[in-house]
């Protein structure tokens, strides 16, 4: 087995390296934040294997303000918003991110902050300049991410084929895949793969609304496709998104339920993933201080950086204080509440290793808002994790969690100090919660090519090939009515109706004509 595995890799490799050549790659982020992180990955690792990648980002991140500015391995052209956008989006994120902390419907604060994205691809459509300067790249490849719907835009004014990456797992945007609601829960359902007659139900009203949903969502960039596309050439984001020659998706079966996948769908989970390096000094001074305690590493990436947040940092240090683990938290020590003293075994930081922290020997658990990126890290390292997620897809992947044992679920506008303490100790202490997420690290780390072999091979690939015709269905151009064979139910339905009225009406000609030779049998 092991043998077949290096043969698989070696010709995977040898035939990207034998047929290969250097393209011109744009890659494309509009909206900051993780986003923005993932597609820094992905523009890393195609340079790195040969190709000449163009990164067209957000100048200066709105979404994480703190984030550590290094010198890029492939170009960059800058760009930057008005002042008045940029007030506009932090105001909408952070009213967004208030209304997730209280437990209140979201949806509405997400589109409100989709129409602003929407204004921004505008502005950033109308400056000439950028776009001239793209269009004389002659790029070979445009790159983008799912909910950069910008992006999309972009690669269709240059006229370009462009593959797409879901920074999420399945299910949090339509586009094409096969989804059987009878074992494929829908976004925000809160199901599993294990359903039973009133789950069924439920998912399937779910679907409904879900796709009630995505058209709002991708509507509120109608505006900008009229003002930047002419009539009778205006292109429409549900068609840009089965147009895409390749999906990769940053998740993999080893966090995913099993369900059906097209041929142009690759899994890159793990991606983010870096070689492991040595943690600070003053952190493994401090993990030392612990012992075989070992330490809890506690991380929410950007979402609980924010004023509102203060009464759950107060009740998450409450419960850290009564473990004998030490706490190194990821926290903006400005964002920390003033009238509360630090325990003596937590610790907070600006920023931290994330991947290196959770590689380390010493660590107990991870306490995560259950982002994908963070919830992919913790799997490959076997960790487990208590999640308290606070929006967007958190709560489905927290979900999954809990449905294969790698942790607990905690709603944030319901912890208490207690309870987190409770969860805590209770997810250090039972060894199932452990054995099973370093199970899930075996499926991961085992498979025969690493998430970056398997995205520079398939990008190879369709620059070899040409575009990627040959891995798309022919449903992705049917007519809704043909795809779900309804001209041929309303086909079959008459014929059979026409069918039963024939032979009522031979019926009755029947039974007439025998009254009839009854009646002239009688006279």
């Amino acid at each position: 087995m092991a043998g077949q595995r290096v043969l698989l890799l070696v010709g995977f490799l040898l035939s990207g390296v034998l047929l290969s050549e250097t393209a011109k790659i744009l890659t494309i982020s509009t909206l900051g934040g993780s986003h923005y992180l993932l597609l820094n990955r992905v523009s890393q690792i195609l340079q790195e294997h040969g190709h000449n990648v163009t990164m067209l980002p957000q100048s200066g991140n709105l979404l994480i303000p703190d984030i550590k500015e290094v010198e890029k391995s492939y170009q960059v052209i800058k760009w930057f918003l008005p002042e008045d956008y940029q007030k506009r989006i932090t105001k909408h994120f952070n009213s967004y991110i208030e209304t997730a902390l209280d437990g209140r419907d979201e949806f509405e604060g997400l589109l409100k902050l989709m129409e602003i994205f929407g204004n921004q691809c505008s502005y950033l459509l109308s400056r000439k300049d950028i776009m001239d300067s793209l269009k004389n790249e002659n790029f070979d490849l445009v790159f983008v991410e799912a909910f950069d719907f910008c992006s999309f835009l972009i690669a269709e004014k240059l006229v370009k084929p462009f593959v797409a990456i879901l920074p999420t797992r399945f299910g949090s945007l339509e586009f094409g895949l096969p989804s059987p609601l009878s074992y494929v829960p829908v976004f925000h359902s809160l199901l599993t793969d294990h359903m039973d007659f009133w789950g069924r139900v439920k998912n399937f009203l779910m679907f409904l609304s879900f796709s009630r949903s995505q058209w709002d969502l991708l509507s509120t960039f109608d505006n900008t496709i009229k003002e930047h596309f002419p009539e009778g050439s205006r292109p429409v984001l549900s068609h840009l998104l089965l147009k895409a020659e390749l999906w990769f998706v940053n998740s993999d079966f080893a966090f995913d339920f099993a369900r059906p996948l097209l041929p142009n769908t690759v899994y890159v989970g793990g991606l983010m993933e870096k070689p492991i390096k040595p943690v600070p000094q003053d952190l493994e001074n401090f993990i030392a201080n612990f012992g075989d305690a070992g330490f809890v590493l506690v991380a929410f990436g950007s979402t609980l950086n924010t004023q509102q947040s203060q009464e759950v940092l107060k009740k998450m240090h409450s419960a850290f204080s009564n473990l004998p683990q030490g706490v190194i938290w990821k926290c903006q020590s400005s964002h920390w509440p003033k009238d509360v003293r630090l325990a003596t075994n937590v610790k907070i930081v600006d920023w931290l290793p994330q991947s290196d922290l959770l590689a380390h020997p010493s660590i107990r658990l991870f306490v995560t808002h259950g982002g994908q990126n963070s919830v992919m890290e913790a799997i490959r390292h076997g960790v487990p994790m208590v999640g308290l997620p606070v929006n967007g897809d958190q709560h489905g992947n927290m979900v999954q969690v809990v449905a294969k044992n790698y942790g607990v679920s905690i709603q944030l506008n319901q912890v208490t100090a207690d309870t987190l303490t409770l969860t805590l100790k209770q997810v250090i202490e039972d060894k199932r919660y452990k054995s099973a997420v370093v199970a899930a690290s075996v499926i991961l780390r085992s498979q025969p090519l690493s998430p970056a072999q398997r995205l520079v091979g398939w990008i190879d690939h369709i620059l070899q090939t040409r575009g990627a015709a040959h891995l798309k269905p022919y449903a992705f151009q049917q007519p809704w009515h043909e795809q779900y064979l309804i001209d041929v139910f309303v086909f079959l339905l008459g014929l059979t109706l026409g069918t039963v009225w024939l032979c009522g009406k031979l019926l009755g000609v029947v039974v007439r004509w025998l009254r009839a030779a009854r009646k002239v049998k009688k006279t």
